[in-house]
């Protein structure tokens, strides 16, 4: 049996704002999308030829009443969509942690700095307009690199 993480669903209130941080801040890509009865984005890490690199998936809650999304996934809780609940966080490989940091610098972003011991990653946390918490994981040798600089 073989199995890897396809894509993580957030069921948003603010679909632009979610959209945008996503784009601007991480970098993925706005692709294709299947004809759902509902609106939605699908965010791309890779070619937008293949589905597969749809990593992120958003789609609006029905505030206004419409029942595409509820007929499709089902109904939630609108005081429940904030925040990571049960699932702590979501996270990624990244390259590329000065480019990064100045990103954010720049977009007002701080991010929370750890390192993870023994495993040779440094880690940016970030919450997304939703309080979701993404977690970013870069080669420890990055982050050796930008403190060599400093010095």
């Amino acid at each position: 049996m073989s199995l890897s993480l396809n894509h993580f669903s957030i069921r948003t209130q603010d679909m632009a704002a979610t959209k945008d941080f996503y784009v601007s801040v991480l970098g993925l890509q706005v692709g294709p999308r299947p004809d759902f009865p509902f609106p939605g984005y699908w965010l791309y890490q890779g070619p937008l030829s293949e589905y597969a690199n749809a990593a992120v998936h958003i789609f609006a809650s029905d505030a206004n009443g419409s029942t595409g999304l509820s007929n499709y996934l089902g109904d939630r809780n609108e005081q429940k969509l904030r925040g990571s609940g049960a699932l702590d966080h979501v996270a990624f490989f990244a390259t590329g942690l000065a480019t990064m940091l100045a990103r954010l610098q720049l977009l007002g972003i701080e991010p929370r700095r750890r390192d993870v011991p023994g495993a040779g990653l440094h880690q940016l946390f970030l919450d997304d307009p939703n309080d979701i918490v993404v977690e970013l994981n870069y080669p420890f040798a990055e982050k050796q690199a930008l403190d060599a600089q400093e010095v």
